[in-house]
């Protein structure tokens, strides 16, 4: 099933690996047929808590649409990457 979702994603604050991060992303999100309506790049900005020694993000934030079974799929993905520092998938039509 067919659904809208805000994904937000933070890279390391290095350039050259938020590239690679955000590449890995959207093949990530291509692979999965997922449609990406809107993206907006936030900047680096400082983290609340240090993640993976890092105290900077690069902030990358996405709606698309995706097929609900895809998500955890690429979640997996995601977790298991060494480029992406933190994610988050929300559907904003549950509440």
């Amino acid at each position: 099933m067919i659904q809208n979702y805000e994904f937000t994603v933070i890279f390391d604050a290095d350039e050259e690996k938020s590239k690679a991060g955000l590449e890995l992303v959207k093949s990530t999100l291509a692979r999965f047929n997922a449609e990406i309506t809107k993206e907006e790049d936030l900047g680096v900005k400082t983290l609340a808590y240090i993640i993976r020694k890092q105290e900077k993000g690069h902030y990358v934030y996405f709606e698309l649409k995706a097929d609900t079974a895809t998500i955890a799929q690429m979640s997996q993905i995601f977790q298991l990457s060494t480029l992406v520092l933190k994610f988050l998938f929300v559907n904003p039509e549950r509440k």
